[in-house]
């Protein structure tokens, strides 16, 4: 069988079943007790890549362990066979070398094997470690530095025969990127193609070494066309069940899981047994969750037995979770259309800011940094970078201007240049998949050819601009213009230069609406109804658009207003995307009546001339005073209000006021909790943005840690202790504080551990603190399906505290049909914080508790009845 016949064959299996990897080399290589002369000396002891020329006999003994133990692919010995790696051993230039030989021991067990079992098919994948340095953490080399010793690297693995290759222990995207360049290149060089697998190695805190989790990380891999991705090495199986879970939510390619015997202990020996670790990665494939599994640092023959026979007749996961637009630096970012728009910040940007550009100008690259970073505090989840100032090296300048910016911030980029070689340099300095802006069809085809083949080679979405080569109107104005040239761009970027849907975002261009400019007039209706006519003709793609370009030219103390009525409406007609200031936005529901009128007119060109009424109003007045309007308001509409703008100017006043008349409980319960309702009311009528919400959030956070100091604590002994969370993939936390206040106000012990909590944090938070009642919170949709996840893995740990879940999304009827079912204790739906802290005094009443299980217990029997009728 030649190589080409082996990989269709590797394609074919692991459609058809879960495939088993083999376990550690190094582990079985270090019980062999070995000497310097096996290694060729003692300058070469240690180095274990170059047994494969010293004592070849030793490597193909330990494949062939192997194989007979029910692997089904074989790794060469080569983790660290780059020359970066083997250079510590001035083994350097015979790099490539060693990686061909390893290859053909690997190859000469597996065909042996095939030989003796002729039915049998076996494989070899050419390992790839991480080496001894990564771009973002420890520097002291380049990406192409290093992608030139994978270039040697995967060249020596295909030429000594193996039939795939894989990027494993991966531990920052940045190295994984020009792993994946190297391999590239060395197609390129040899003019043949394998296989690519990567896989990730996520530490006890939950991510890459260099920041990202699960979801970063796949997003950052989501353009290749990978044979799988997955996690190998770091920690036993069970502080990888969140890990996986979330990749197979994600994935459209295969699933591996490839663990060490568990956890090393303090004399580095992994202690795991073959059936522990077999029976959990059995449970992930119940799950449906695998197509790849096997054994990491600490495994040997006897752990791949095990696996293999766990794997037995379980089929492989076959789901495709349905597609989404994703970003990422080092945390992703999902383009969501529940959510929208997605905020990106506009004053990284040398020609729209002064005072950046001044920044840059005067090589002032760590305070320009941190003008990235204030737009993210403040609600930024993109930033858009632009550098092209035509007195200065651009090339120079985002060099040592990103350098500084990814120590600052998480958030993914949007790279904004015309010079495609800044483009490239950018993409080889940036964590994730990031955006570039923009191409369009100006030049024709021009630029799709030189920007294109690097959104697909690096890994970026593109803002394509709705600009083509038309003589009269290259640039759309119209609605109908708009839509045309998306569709004509649609149609070449997925046909053509096989872009993916998810990964076009449209720009349908924002012009000036109040400078006179006949050409102008109406331009701001035709963008808002523009983005309506292509989100209905290509729905799969994405909507961006740069807001304060409409208002430049009018009078500075309507701008923010009109920036913010036009932006209201691009998201009601279903922009997905708005590149603006995050700290000066203006919200909708707080400009008077009359301001909304004289901007809408304006919008649509209703009136005589809606330029100069806009125009007359705003002229000259300085821009309006929040809070000297708000002073004149009754004390609890200011609190309300407070909240409801998301302003905390004059709050602390206000609320020291407000102790005059009643306790601070009252106040939360009152007017901040009246605030925070009518917030809920406009975000659920699409009045708010999430980003205001959380503005909202934060200023009632800062109220609430104002009355604290004034709350009176219950004098009883403590009545019981209580762990609250915030659930993965959310941040949103004011509701969990409140119930924290009030319980700790109310003779609880409350240890709370924060925000984005993973199920493994939970579970060993529990152990630490052996909590009585367990709290879950959580605002977005998602945070009820992680809730249930949770729930699902203290069951498989062991737990059986009672639980309370609770956050916007929730309701009494998710909990009792979905979450309750998958867990072994009590669960209970708290409302809001005041219901918590009666269902908690329940709960440490032992009949109480008695009770509410049988009482919770007959409400679920109800509601699955009442459900089941329905659906009948």
């Amino acid at each position: 069988m030649d190589v080409s016949e082996r990989i269709d064959a590797l394609k074919s299996l692991i459609a058809d079943r879960i495939l088993i990897i083999d376990g550690a080399m190094g582990t079985q290589i270090q019980a062999r007790n070995l000497g310097p002369e096996d290694f060729g000396g003692e300058e070469y002891e240690g180095c274990n890549e170059y047994l494969n020329i010293t004592r070849p006999d030793i490597i193909a003994n330990i494949h062939q362990a192997y194989l007979e133990a029910g692997a089904d692919i074989l790794e060469t010995n080569t983790f660290g066979a780059t020359a970066l790696v083997l250079g510590e051993y001035g083994l350097a230039e015979h790099s490539r070398r060693i990686n061909r030989e390893a290859a053909l021991i690997a190859r000469k067990v597996s065909d042996e094997m095939a030989e003796r079992q002729p039915g049998r098919r076996t494989f070899v994948a050419g390992a790839m470690g991480p080496t001894t340095r990564t771009i973002s953490v420890t520097g002291g080399l380049t990406f192409d530095e290093l992608a030139a010793d994978y270039h040697q690297q995967a060249a020596g693995l295909i030429e000594g025969g193996v039939d795939m290759v894989m990027l494993e222990t991966s531990q920052d995207t940045i190295n994984v990127k020009a792993g994946l360049e190297g391999i590239d290149r060395a197609f390129d060089e040899l003019g043949f193609t394998t296989p690519v697998a990567v896989q990730g190695t996520v530490e006890p805190m939950g991510t890459l070494l260099a920041g990202q989790d699960a979801e970063a990380l796949y997003t950052s891999l989501a353009h290749r066309d990978l044979l799988w991705v997955g996690f190998n090495c770091a920690t036993g199986p069970e502080f990888m069940t969140d890990h996986v879970r979330t990749l197979s939510g994600l994935s459209q390619t295969n699933i591996a899981c490839v663990p060490n015997a568990g956890l090393p202990d303090e004399d580095g020996n992994y202690n795991e047994s073959p059936e522990m670790l077999a029976a959990t990665l059995g449970r992930f494939a119940e799950n449906g969750w695998l197509n790849v599994a096997g054994g990491c640092c600490g495994t040997g023959p006897d752990h791949i037995r095990q696996i293999a026979a766990a794997m037995n007749g379980k089929p492989p996961r076959d789901a495709k979770p349905p597609l989404a637009s994703r970003v990422s630096g080092i945390e992703a970012v999902l383009i969501d259309p529940d959510s929208r728009p997605t905020i990106i910040g506009e004053r990284t940007n040398v020609l729209g800011s002064r005072r950046f550009k001044r920044l840059i100008s005067g090589d002032r690259f760590e305070e320009a940094a941190e003008v990235g970073r204030r737009q993210v505090r403040n609600g930024a989840h993109i930033l858009d970078v632009c550098l092209q100032d035509p007195d200065r090296d651009e090339m120079s300048d985002v060099i040592k201007f990103l350098d500084q910016l990814n120590r600052r911030v998480k958030a993914p980029i949007m790279i904004d240049s015309t010079d495609a070689d800044v483009i490239e340099e950018s993409l080889k300095r940036l964590q994730g998949k990031s955006i570039i802006n923009s191409i369009n069809l100006e030049d024709g085809e021009e630029r799709y050819q030189r920007v294109v083949p690097l959104a697909r080679r690096y890994g970026a979405a593109l803002v394509v601009g709705c600009i083509d080569d038309d003589p009269n109107q290259a640039q759309a104005i119209t609605r109908e213009r708009k839509v045309e040239i998306a569709q004509r761009s649609h149609q070449l970027l997925t046909e053509k230069y096989g872009v993916a849907e998810q990964d076009i975002i449209f720009d349908p261009l924002v012009f000036p609406a109040g400078t006179g400019d006949v050409n102008y007039v109406g331009s701001a209706a035709e963008t808002i109804e523009g983005v309506r006519l292509i989100k209905a003709a290509l729905p799969n793609t994405k909507t961006v658009l740069g807001i304060s370009n409409v208002s430049f030219g009018l009078p500075v103390a309507g701008r923010e207003v009109f920036n913010s009525v036009f932006l209201y409406h691009c998201v009601q007609a279903g922009l997905d995307m708005a590149i603006v200031n995050s700290e000066l936005m203006q919200r909708y529901t707080t400009i008077p009546e009359a301001e909304r009128k004289l901007s809408e007119d304006l919008i649509w060109n209703r009136g005589d001339d809606p330029v100069a009424a806009f125009a007359a109003h705003f002229r000259d007045r300085a821009p309006r005073s929040t809070i000297e309007e708000r002073s004149a308001l009754p004390l609890d509409e200011r609190l309300a209000n407070c909240i409801i703008e998301g302003s905390k100017e004059g709050l602390a006043d206000d609320l020291d006021l407000a102790m005059l008349e009643r306790v601070p409980l009252d106040i939360i319960n009152g007017p901040l909790m009246a605030g925070m309702d009518e917030v809920g009311r406009q975000f659920n009528a699409n009045q708010l943005i999430v980003a205001e919400v959380l503005q909202s959030a934060e200023a009632m956070k800062f109220a609430v840690s104002h009355l604290e100091p004034h709350m009176e604590r219950s004098d009883a002994a403590v009545r019981g202790r209580i762990l609250l969370a915030t659930v993965k993939g959310d941040v949103h936390d004011i509701g969990k504080n409140l119930v924290e206040i009030i319980m700790s106000n109310n003779g609880y012990h409350v240890v709370n551990l924060g925000i984005k909590v993973p199920p493994q944090d939970l579970i060993a938070g529990y152990r630490e603190h052996l909590p009585d009642i367990i709290g879950l919170s959580g605002l977005l949709v998602k945070s009820a399906q992680m809730m249930l996840e949770t729930v699902q893995d203290f069951r498989v740990a062991g737990i059986r505290a009672p639980v309370m879940v609770g956050g916007a999304a929730l309701s009494n009827r998710f909990t009792r049909l979905r979450i309750a079912p998958e867990y072994d204790g009590l669960v209970a739906y708290a409302p809001d914080a005041m219901t918590g802290l009666a269902l908690a005094n329940l709960i440490q009443d032992a009949d109480e508790r008695e009770r509410m299980a049988a009482r919770l217990e007959t409400e679920t029997v109800e509601l699955a009845a009442e459900l089941a009728a329905r659906s009948q």
